[in-house]
């Protein structure tokens, strides 16, 4: 057994020398420790090499610290993807025994003193202050991520970062594990009278569901494509109330029980920040993000709910009066598993507009092939799907090229629910490519999701928002994919949290725009693009309701920053109700004492940064891609000129610049901080 392969289960472990086709039909559980061990010895090893290196330059030294874990980067996130989308009790136990170890590496990584003082050297030769714009910046990112992860802490305060880090990387990833399991194991069984006013298509994929299990009737889970139809439609109140409560209420049962777990996670990611120096972690996070601290996140959301409150109120008032108009001055008061019942009923008499009417033209396949056409005119980037070994018989893979021919990247998509794998939908990066000496590198990555899934008789149609998240989505494996950086470190979506969201709402504009749509909105069955009336109906009710949606956004972003800058977690209050609390100025409908939606916020408690003290990104993001898409509006929403400027200033420039001077070379301009208010129609 040699250096670079181990021998487990008898053969040979495919996770070492992993190549760009990634052999997921070979991969298993047992392969994932011994893997591990293997590069972060290896990894050590190179460590200590460079560190005492005695002659150093760009070239030997900067750029072999930019590929240093590169392959270990690539093993550790397969190993936590597999858990992700096939879970099983193995995955979770491979993942769970490398977490400690990879952490630990990393960890001590940042602490390195030999290596954090070579580093130091070489930004004091002159070869350093040489450097182009590109090197130097990963140059200064290296010295700014050195004293970030604490490499001028010592003795006990060095030791206790390796325990936080340690703990935090423990805790975020059960608490993750428990919102999956929980999520997994609910399940419903219920008659078919109890779905009226369910759309069809839901109603007989739970009974084929219900079926699969062996019962009669109709399985409901919490998983999307069935919880929101459910809440929407159903005219059974009992039965949203029971859905609603059993969502509220992911991550807090016995054996799952994720309440103790986010005070521990406040707790540590506050002591860590302290250690490192700042106020809170917040103030750490936020430091090399464009809002730049925890206070001005703060005063951003404040500022947008203060401006959008009035049509909040009004939009309630109005939803209240046509509840009584339509159920009687005695009915009981709305409650929070009404409210999308209710507005619903309320948008299709005002506009004539059901969303459901949308899905026969969203065949996923359509719009897959319709949203690749719209890149390759706006972004000149040629998309076509190829083959690779997958983790799931339901895995497909693309290779991309761009305008001449060169292959720039691949990616697998993964797009339906099933009880294995994790709610939402991500992209993420496996290979960081790039320009290289003998040519482009590609990248790799994928894209995963929890969409309405087909059925017997028809192909998976989507609505209106699982369409957007797929071009959301998308957009931000264009940012990985199309990425010229030649910094692997400064590659891609590596970005600032509040900037990385940018590439993926912009591309969400598209499917609003009539020309794009009559690319890929055709119906199933006959081929025809969606009717006037309908566009129509649906571009009028397009902010129906936006206040609503703005004020939930803004709950979660001012939930997770209160959490991280104003609570005390190691005071006597409790998070969940602080969190409530929170929450329930953003809710038009009182909220129950059992309601802990914190419980399961994944985005926040699932990892040891993640969304923490940052969810407000989305909201930083959606005021640059409002104000960046009136550029592509005003000159062509196919115009190429606009779409290279975009790929040229943006898409392929990664963290190779501050992205606000790239915000500023796309539209020579700053951002215009009301244009997401207009869009909206709420200015």
């Amino acid at each position: 057994m040699t250096a670079t392969q181990t021998e487990t289960t008898g053969v040979s472990n495919p996770l070492l020398n992993v190549g760009f086709r990634i052999p997921f039909d070979q991969i298993r559980p047992e392969h994932a420790a011994s893997a591990v061990n293997t590069l972060l010895a290896q990894t050590q090893e190179k460590l200590e090499q460079l560190a005492a290196a005695p002659q150093r330059d760009f070239a030997n030294f900067m750029a072999d610290l930019d590929t240093l874990t590169e392959q270990l980067d690539t093993v550790n996130t397969i190993v936590h993807h597999l858990d992700a989308v096939i879970s099983s009790p193995e995955w979770t136990a491979a993942k769970m025994e490398i977490l400690p170890r990879t952490t630990d590496f990393y960890t001590r990584l940042g602490l390195h003193e030999g290596l954090w003082e070579a580093v130091k050297g070489f930004a004091a030769t002159p070869q350093a202050a040489a450097l182009d714009p590109v090197r130097a910046r990963h140059l200064q990112t290296a010295i700014d991520g050195f004293r970030r992860e604490g490499a001028d802490l010592q003795g006990e305060a060095r030791d206790r970062l390796l325990t936080l880090n340690t703990r935090l990387a423990e805790v975020t990833s059960t608490f993750s594990r428990n919102v999956l399991e929980s999520t997994a194991a609910y399940e419903l069984f219920v008659p078919t009278e109890r779905l009226a006013g369910v759309p069809q298509r839901v109603q007989d994929a739970t009974r084929r569901d219900a079926q699969g299990k062996g019962q009669d009737g109709h399985r409901l889970t919490l998983h999307a494509p069935t919880l929101l139809p459910i809440l929407t439609y159903a005219d059974d109140r009992e039965l949203r109330r029971e859905l609603w409560e059993a969502q509220g209420r992911l991550g807090v049962q016995e054996g799952r029980d994720n309440r103790p777990l986010i005070r521990e996670i406040l707790q540590l990611r506050r002591e860590k920040a302290q250690l490192l120096g700042f106020r809170d972690f917040a103030d750490y996070v936020l430091q090399e993000r464009m809002a730049g601290g925890g206070d001005r996140a703060l005063s951003f959301e404040r500022d947008l709910d203060a401006r959008t409150r009035p049509a909040f109120e009004r939009e309630n008032a109005e939803l209240v009066a046509f509840y009584h108009e339509r159920a009687g001055a005695d009915a009981p008061e709305l409650q929070p598993w009404d409210g999308a019942y209710w507005a619903e009923k309320q948008r299709q008499e005002q506009y004539d507009f059901d969303e459901e009417a949308l899905r026969p033209y969203f065949p996923m396949d359509g719009v897959l092939s319709g949203m690749f056409e719209i890149v390759r005119r706006v972004f000149g980037v040629s998309v076509s799907e190829s083959q690779a070994p997958g983790w799931h018989p339901e895995v497909r893979y693309y290779d991309i090229h761009d305008e001449n021919g060169t292959h720039v990247a691949s990616f697998y998509t993964d797009w339906f629910p099933r009880d294995s794998k994790r709610a939402g939908a991500w992209m993420n990066a496996f290979i960081t490519g790039g320009p290289r000496d003998s040519g482009v590198e590609p990248h790799l990555g994928l894209m995963c999701g929890n969409m309405t899934p087909p059925d017997a008789d028809t192909p998976a149609l989507l609505s209106i928002r699982e369409v957007e998240t797929v071009f959301h989505e998308f957009g931000h494996l264009l940012h990985h994919a199309l990425s010229r950086v030649s910094v692997k470190s400064l590659s891609g979506t590596r970005v600032a949290w509040d900037f990385v969201e940018l590439p993926s709402q912009i591309m969400e504009n598209w499917v609003m725009e009539r020309e794009a749509l009559d690319l890929f909105a055709r119906h199933y069955q006959t081929g025809q693009t969606i009717p006037e009336d309908l566009f129509g109906r649906m571009i009028a009710a397009r902010n129906y309701r936006a206040a609503n949606a703005a004020m939930r956004q803004y709950s979660f972003g001012l939930t997770d920053l209160s959490l991280h800058v104003e609570f005390d977690p190691t005071g006597d209050a409790d998070p969940l109700p602080y969190a409530r609390d929170i929450m329930a100025t953003f809710i038009p409908f009182p909220l129950p004492d059992t309601y802990a939606q914190i419980a399961s916020f994944n985005h926040l408690f699932s990892s040891p940064v993640g969304y923490g003290a940052g969810y407000y990104s989305y909201k930083w993001a959606e005021v640059l891609d409002a104000d960046a898409f009136s550029r592509f509006a005003q000159e062509g929403i196919f115009n190429r000129d606009t779409g290279r400027a975009f790929v040229d200033s943006v898409l392929s420039r990664g963290n190779s610049a501050d992205p606000a001077e790239l915000y500023r070379e796309f539209m020579g301009r700053d951002p215009d901080a009301d244009a997401l208010l207009r869009r909206s129609g709420l200015l």
